[in-house]
């Protein structure tokens, strides 16, 4: 889970912003915590702002980090630090996350040089929840030089690591994390102290899911599960769609690779291939086998038949008396609901979804039964989702904390400026939806009179 990301020099974001989920003083809606040993941490945060106040920039930051963590360097972000000011063209980008994995806290983080794409510092330190941190490891390549902390008790290990250090200490555009996870799967078949170093990374590449308006695939995940194809039939329905029932029908393979990314199908197939493989081993029923990926334009459900081939199918639903209908036929609306509904029937509880723009294409009160839906669906589940919207009537202290509620604005520099609801602690009964809208947090367009 996410604790906090800490970001700064990167397009509009200057100065070092927070993004907190460790719940504040509101009282209400406990349920929608994640509660836990000496600290609570929040499930949902909706970040409102005027177009251009650095709302999608904040999530662009996020991405970019991710990507230097899981890959490498991307290109074209040399000019990406915050031009506001002349000088930080030469100073490092800030990028740190505090993360929380089973019952243990981390927080790693690295800065760089975008303008040179030179990486200048990288830590990673365990943390307690009464605020001491344990240094797992600190490399600073300026100096060259690396630290060990004595979390590393073993000095076997601690000598490997000096050893996997010698071998990128010079190499600035290089994470030792990811150098720690490339080619050495041998190194983590033994859990001990190294794991850390996948665990951590893991998070990264499996549990932080960014979206955008305009992104049809998550090139690290899968829809869902087939077996829950029923549930999300009744789940869109009752999203007032107009869909009264559904049917599966067999798909055309020209349909299948005319719509999705040839990348996408592969990592399906082979994905399904290790599972088959698996199941005959273990001798496993092959009915749970199977996965459910949508497209811009279809959606399509995988099975595993009795002779271990995978067959394809795809749904068209049925609206009353009018007929049936391919998902590239209905609105962008429903298409969109159906892009959220991952977030309600994935089966993995780790994930935080960040999703840029979420009322996009909704209607205002489907946008809210969305987030509504979201809330219900909790239970005991880690997942945390984190959205941008314009969307006024989510500004509802029965339906969200105040803790929930974030803006983002631009100082008279230009640069965003991330903050709270809970810094003006409303009262329960206040109208927050008309307060914004009349620009008591700011957040809103400023029009000029002509």
């Amino acid at each position: 889970m996410l604790i906090r990301a800490r970001i700064s020099n990167f397009m509009s974001i200057g100065i070092l912003q927070e993004l907190c989920m460790i719940s504040g003083k509101a009282r209400g809606k406990r349920e929608h915590l994640h509660k836990s040993k000496g600290m609570n941490l929040l499930r949902l945060t909706a970040i409102y702002g005027t177009n251009a106040s650095g709302k999608s920039n904040l999530i662009s930051s996020l991405e970019f980090a991710r990507k230097v963590i899981v890959k490498d360097i991307p290109k074209g972000y040399t000019n990406k630090y915050n031009r506001t000011n002349g000088k930080n063209k030469e100073k490092p980008s800030h990028f740190e996350f505090e993360i929380k994995l089973d019952e243990k806290y981390y927080s790693y983080g690295f800065e760089i040089i975008l303008n040179k794409n030179s990486i200048v510092s990288e830590w990673l330190y365990e943390l307690s929840p009464d605020n001491k941190s344990s240094e797992i490891f600190y490399r600073n390549l300026i100096d060259e030089r690396f630290n060990l902390g004595k979390y590393f008790r073993n000095e076997k290990i601690a000598n490997r690591l000096k050893i996997y250090f010698d071998d990128v200490k010079r190499l600035d555009s290089v994470l030792f994390l990811s150098e720690m996870n490339r080619n050495k799967t041998d190194l983590y078949k033994k859990k001990n102290e190294l794991s850390v170093f996948r665990n951590v990374f893991n998070w990264f590449e499996d549990s932080l899911d960014i979206n955008y308006p305009d992104r049809v695939f998550s090139s690290y995940s899968y829809f869902m599960k087939k077996a829950n194809s029923d549930e999300i039939c009744e789940m869109i329905k009752r999203f007032d769609t107009g869909i009264t029932n559904f049917k599966i029908i067999d798909a055309k393979r020209e349909d299948l690779s005319n719509t999705i990314p040839s990348d996408i199908l592969k990592k399906v197939f082979d994905d399904l291939e290790k599972e088959i493989t698996e199941s005959k081993k273990q001798k496993r029923d092959i009915e749970s086998l199977g996965a459910l990926l949508r497209g811009n334009k279809d959606f399509y459900i995988f099975e595993v038949n009795k002779n271990y081939e995978v067959e394809i199918k795809t749904i068209e639903f049925q609206h009353g008396s009018s007929g049936t209908f391919r998902l590239s036929e209905e609105s962008d609306g429903t298409r969109r609901i159906l892009e959220l509904i991952e977030i309600l029937f994935s089966e993995n509880d780790n994930k935080v979804y960040i999703i840029d723009e979420i009322d996009r294409s909704l209607h205002p009160l489907l946008t809210r039964q969305f987030i509504k839906a979201y809330l219900d669906s909790l239970g005991n589940k880690r997942t945390q989702l984190i959205i941008t919207t314009h969307e006024s009537r989510l500004l509802d202290l029965d339906l969200l904390r105040r803790d929930e509620i974030w803006f983002m604005n631009n100082n008279p520099d230009g640069e965003s400026e991330l903050y709270s609801l809970e810094q003006y602690n409303e009262r329960f009964d206040k109208k927050i939806d008309k307060a914004y809208l009349s620009g008591r947090y700011g957040a809103i367009p400023n029009f000029r009179e002509e």
